[in-house]
């Protein structure tokens, strides 16, 4: 049989090709600027890194697995930085006890250095600098660690324990810029005072987070937003700007308005004045916008609004390509910890998407890694591999027979 050639092996496995991602002296920077290796002789924040991606990525549902799974790779765990194996014990109270705010740190340091190589320079048909989406995801936990949201299921009795991970990401680059983990029952709307968007930025985000004080300090300050409307919102109307009838399957405003809306600061009763859009999509479905943008056309509101399906996706890509239904930790600390790795993960790989720069779905790329994670193979030649030819035998002299005759 001939020997197949068109896929490169290398001197590593490809999970250290993925680890090479991370700087190192940024790394050993951030080690000594958070101490996380205090108290710690033997279980190095590397090591525990290195634990948990491997468990994130290979999709284990323990701790017992992630550290079996390791002590497997024998040799290859020179490669990635490591002497041996660590101990379940050893590798989950170093879960428990580091604070997850190293790894936290970690995600921004990534982001920030690939922020440049992950962006895309397209505009999408629209004049505004920087739009920026806004959106948050709820994760079920097995236990109350964290308080969940919504009313006590009718079976179980009593609700689950969920955290909420709210997040905001650059249009362009489809990464999360910021990112805050919540209890569940915490509101949405909290997320936005955290949030220090730079002047003359748009911020899109649904109405979960209508919050006119909000948004009164960033008319202010000449930070922009657009959003749906809540149908039991109260407001006065000060202008009709323009109305016209739009025909079936047609997509288009249907009116645009001008608007007053009270809100209380400090117990003083103040109005904003903001545009209010109806639109009319293809599928005959309508929407209510409003913004405190008067400078864009009213079709680009509807855009921007469209825009907001890409932290969808991201939330999609992150909820099913990795490990969140079973946790390796039962404390906070650890559950944190293990959300921002995930993140770390789902970054890299959309590094690692863009280095090799294929079509293929980011969940093909997440299994190609988890499938050859210890390969020694060359992970950008195996993402561009789109061959599905077998090299043929020279002969056709084949013995189907299962015992010589």
């Amino acid at each position: 049989m001939h020997k197949n050639n068109e896929i490169k092996l290398v001197g590593q496995p490809i999970y250290g090709q993925l680890l090479k991602l991370i700087d190192k002296w940024t790394f050993t920077g951030l080690v000594k600027d958070k101490k996380s290796d205090h108290y710690y002789k033997a279980y190095k924040s590397w090591d525990q890194m290195v634990t948990m991606l491997f468990g994130i990525l290979s999709r284990c549902d323990s701790m017992g697995e992630i550290c079996e799974g390791m002590k497997a790779m024998r040799g290859k765990l020179n490669h990635l930085g490591l002497t041996k194996a660590p101990a379940k014990s050893t590798a989950s109270d170093g879960l428990r006890n580091r604070d997850n705010s190293f790894f936290e740190a970690l995600y921004y340091k990534l982001a920030e250095q690939y922020k440049n190589f992950l962006s895309d320079s397209r505009t999408y048909g629209l004049t505004i600098k920087e739009l920026l989406i806004v959106d948050s995801t709820t994760i079920r936990l097995f236990s109350d660690i964290l308080k969940g949201v919504g009313r006590n299921p009718k079976n179980d009795g009593k609700k689950k324990g969920g955290l909420k991970v709210h997040m905001l990401i650059d249009a362009v680059q489809s990464v999360g810029k910021f990112i805050h983990i919540t209890a569940a029952k915490v509101h949405d709307k909290n997320f936005l005072k955290e949030i220090q968007a730079p002047a003359h930025s748009m911020l899109v985000f649904d109405k979960a987070y209508n919050y006119y004080l909000q948004f009164a300090y960033w008319t202010e300050n000449m930070i922009y937003f657009v959003t749906r409307q809540k149908k039991n919102a109260v407001c006065q109307i000060e202008e009709t700007v323009q109305e016209k009838q739009i025909r079936q399957n047609q997509a288009g405003v249907i009116r645009e308005e001008i608007i007053i809306v009270n809100y209380k600061e400090k117990k003083e009763e103040k109005e904003l004045r903001l545009r209010r859009i109806y639109y009319q999509d293809e599928k005959n479905r309508s929407y209510v916008f409003i913004t405190n943008n008067f400078s864009i056309t009213a079709e680009e509101v509807a855009l921007i609004y469209k825009k907001r399906w890409q932290i969808e996706l991201l939330f999609k890509k992150m909820k099913q390509n990795f490990q969140l239904h079973y946790f390796y930790g039962e404390n906070e600390n650890a559950i944190r910890t293990q959300v921002w790795c995930t993140l770390i993960a789902q970054l890299l790989l959309t590094v690692l998407q863009k280095k090799a720069d294929v079509k293929k779905a980011f969940s093909t790329i997440a299994t190609l890694v988890r499938i050859h994670l210890i390969s020694m193979l060359d992970v950008i030649e195996l993402l561009r591999n789109v061959k599905r030819t077998f090299a043929k035998p020279k002969t056709n002299d084949f013995n189907l027979s299962l015992f010589a005759t």
